[in-house]
């Protein structure tokens, strides 16, 4: 019995040693690196947001006088959906005082010119003050389309919401940077979201940096970003295509 009992706590010893070496390696792969990097405002002073209907009630005034420069907030989705707290958010960000962008979360699957229309229509004639943004990932997306067909359907999306005179800036991944946008489309502004300190390999002019971030006013983790430059340069990369 007692070698017995040896044996079991040796063979516990090597169950849990090789769950701490797999964690180790999961972690330093990058497949469970935590979602969050602290910034250092010194070297990078512009702070934002990103937000959508699944935020709750916001107090955007609160959001303001926490040091937060700039929010996008989801207008729509796919070819149809649309979220329903984006006219109120738009709004109360903007009569916080906050630059206020939209973004858009592109569907594989739905055609480029029909999702541009479905934002175009989801921003109910508001212009946002930062450039469109266009939500480029392959989470929760259809695993099965042709990178070739993606590619084409994007590029539909964005000239047709150049025509109407807006700008436009891609939020994605590394591995969705290298995928859709590397070489193809170096004209767009980027939105990297990297949970390594600073995100390299590509240019880029947002970092969204932390998907556990706490800000006043919204109950719950938010998402950070920053701006790559100083607060003047935010002022020019703004549009503030105020509605008159």
């Amino acid at each position: 019995m007692k070698s017995g009992v040896v044996n079991i706590t040796g063979m516990a010893v090597v169950a849990l040693a090789a769950v701490l070496i797999f964690g180790v390696m999961s972690y330093y792969s990058g497949s469970s690196r935590p979602p969050h990097v602290s910034v250092d405002r010194n070297r990078y002073p512009v702070k934002g947001i990103d937000v959508s209907y699944h935020n709750g009630e916001i107090d955007f005034n609160a959001v303001a006088a926490d040091t937060v420069s700039f929010v996008y907030i989801k207008a729509t989705e796919g070819g149809r959906w649309q979220d329903s707290c984006f006219a109120r958010n738009f709004d109360a960000a903007r009569a916080a005082g906050l630059s206020v962008g939209a973004y858009h979360f592109f569907r594989f699957e739905v055609s480029g010119l029909r999702q541009a229309y479905n934002f175009l229509e989801g921003l109910q004639g508001r212009r946002p003050d930062l450039p469109v943004a266009i939500d480029l990932e392959e989470w929760k997306n259809a695993p099965d389309v042709n990178t070739a067909d993606i590619i084409d359907r994007l590029a539909v999306m964005v000239d047709r919401l150049r025509a109407e005179g807006l700008q436009v800036i891609i939020y994605t991944n590394k591995s969705g940077y290298t995928r859709f946008l590397h070489r193809r489309f170096d004209d767009l502004e980027l939105w990297i979201c990297s949970f390594t300190d600073p995100p390299t390999g590509s240019p880029w002019r947002l970092w969204q940096h932390s998907h556990r971030g706490s800000v006043r006013g919204i109950k719950g983790a938010v998402d950070l970003n920053t701006f790559n430059g100083s607060l003047e340069e935010f002022r020019k990369f703004a549009q503030f295509q105020k509605n008159k």
